[in-house]
């Protein structure tokens, strides 16, 4: 029997797939392991972890490929490559390629990690900003899977993204630190929200506490300080970001707590530990600096803390949803009257600990550990903060923003807005209430905006 095909059928070969999965931090990349594991994912020909090292110094901070742990996570990927090293000599936070030069750049890229003529899918993180938006470039039909491990993903996009790039988006991979939030992130493409499950997130994070735990001091339910860096990103200055961790060790031994770990961020100068030494000696409290770098969560596994207190870290609730531990929060009302502008993406981060976290010198709230999202609105205040930031992305949420501040807007609640920017947006809360019978008018609010600044300059 001749094999000849008819004149014009033609036969066309399966096209081999590649997927890159991007990743900054060992967090992220076992946010990856546990959506690989739990099948979230569909099994490419050949899967690349990618690793991006955005340290403001990346040639003196180990990248995530290099930390302790991670060789528990390689098995999952064919191939670990590295963004800095094929972009060098440029900073992977502030690079990304000439519109005219992507072909070139997809060219090279394909040669460079011998991709030939595969099909290109990407999994990548903080797709609104350098390296992820860049590499998202590049792959310019490549579809596209948003993964996020922490408290921004509960917030709107930060910048308004290329069309080009959002409508390739699939889906946004997130955990469930807030049970019963949805995220709002990418929502303006249609993007559904999935679900990474906590049980096989854990297990993951359980397979990095077993490799590292034999380098860590011996601990029993210590206070837990998470360190970040706030001066880096310019919120707060070196002095008051020590300060803060001042104290909350003081608050903390205050709480009648004597043994305190400070986990410091990798970026976070040396003096903080310092000054934390010359305080606990003062106070009489055991102190630990540890100097390993390790996840908090291997240390809630591990330590098991009697109290994990910090500013806004992602790790608060990962403390709190997925291991029961006790949580308590500082200095996030000093956030919310700093951050700038008021777009700024840690400003729902902020928002969401502040509002359900219970403050360190509140000592019967930090007892209680009263966290209940539905108590507390939340979902309404993320909606209004939301639109109050980006307007422009989200204009779907104005009825939900003026529902919320209609009938939530008090003394408490304020800290979480501008009356600048209610004005600006004509929202409720925008004027006194006296004044609250003034139409949405723009004339009309100009006209009062320049009254004011009149009554101000006569009362100098």
């Amino acid at each position: 029997m001749s094999s000849t095909l008819p004149r014009g059928t033609t036969t066309t070969a399966r096209r081999r797939t590649t997927r890159i999965y991007c990743a900054s931090t060992l967090y992220g990349a076992a946010t990856l392991a546990a959506a690989l594991d739990a099948d979230c994912f569909t099994a490419p020909d050949r899967s690349i972890l990618l690793v991006l090292n955005n340290a403001a110094t990346p040639e003196t901070t180990p990248a995530l490929d290099e930390m302790p742990g991670f060789e528990r996570l390689r098995h999952r990927f064919d191939d670990i490559l590295s963004w800095n090293e094929t972009i060098f000599p440029f900073h992977p936070g502030g690079w990304a390629p000439r519109p005219d030069d992507v072909p070139l750049w997809e060219k090279y890229l394909r040669l460079a990690w011998r991709l030939g003529d595969d099909a290109i899918e990407l999994a990548v993180e903080s797709i609104q900003v350098n390296p992820s938006l860049a590499i998202s470039q590049i792959f310019t039909g490549a579809p596209i899977d948003v993964y996020a491990d922490g408290l921004m993903s509960y917030g709107p996009t930060r910048n308004k993204i290329d069309p080009l790039v959002g409508t390739r988006i699939r889906r946004l991979l997130h955990l469930d630190l807030v049970p019963g939030l949805k995220p709002l992130l990418l929502t303006e493409f249609g993007v559904p929200p999935e679900v990474v499950p906590t049980e096989v997130f854990l297990k993951v994070l359980g397979e990095l506490g077993d490799t590292v735990a034999t380098g860590l001091p011996q601990l029993h339910r210590p206070a837990l300080l998470l360190g970040q860096y706030l001066s880096a990103l310019e919120i707060l200055t070196a002095e008051e970001e020590e300060d803060l961790h001042v104290r909350m060790l003081r608050g903390a031994v205050e709480l009648g707590h004597r043994q305190i770990v400070f986990k410091p961020h990798p970026m976070a100068p040396a003096r903080y530990s310092r000054a934390l030494e010359r305080q606990a000696e003062q106070l009489g409290a055991e102190l630990t600096v540890l100097d390993t770098p390790v996840l908090a969560e291997v240390l809630f596994q591990k330590a098991q803390p009697a109290l994990v207190v910090g500013c806004f870290s992602t790790a608060l609730f990962t403390a709190s949803t997925f291991y029961g531990l006790p949580v308590a929060r500082l200095g996030t009302d000093a956030l919310l009257e700093r951050l700038a502008p008021y777009q700024n993406s840690n400003r729902v981060p902020v928002t969401i600990v502040d509002a359900l976290l219970p403050e360190l010198t509140d000592r019967p709230m930090v007892e209680a550990q009263l966290i209940d999202p539905a108590e507390k609105e939340l979902t309404g205040l993320i909606a209004a903060v939301g639109y109050a930031m980006q307007s422009k992305i989200y204009p779907d949420l104005r009825d939900a923003a003026e529902h919320y501040l209609a009938r939530h807007l008090n003394a408490h609640t304020w800290r979480y807005f501008k009356r600048r920017r209610l004005t600006s947006l004509a929202l409720p809360g925008a004027i006194p209430a006296q004044l609250a019978f003034i139409p949405r008018n723009a004339r009309l609010r100009r006209v009062v905006r320049q009254a004011r600044a009149l009554r101000r300059t006569a009362r100098k």
